[in-house]
């Protein structure tokens, strides 16, 4: 398995969090990202939007919640990565 990309979150008033990017999409003009906290092994996934404007230094996510989103955009991660299964 190839080294995964490890960024850091620095959200407001909290520590910053690490995770690792196992994959990322564009779809319908927005990029997605699909991280999670461990690099090997089974751990937390989560789906993230970019919500940075184009030309923006720093990149804003936020947790896909909407559930007619997550499930659109976790259909084309399990697509994309065929050992990875959602619950």
């Amino acid at each position: 398995m190839s080294k995964l990309e490890k960024i850091t979150f620095n959200p407001e008033g909290e520590e910053p969090v690490e995770f690792f990017v196992l994959e990322q999409t564009r779809i319908g003009g927005c990029n997605y990202i699909l991280v999670t906290d461990f690099e090997e092994g089974d751990g937390e996934a989560l789906i993230l939007k970019d919500l940075s404007k184009d030309g923006e230094e720093e990149s804003v996510f936020a947790i896909v919640s909407d559930d007619d989103e997550l499930a659109a955009v976790s259909g084309v991660f399990a697509d994309m990565l065929d050992d990875i299964s959602f619950v």
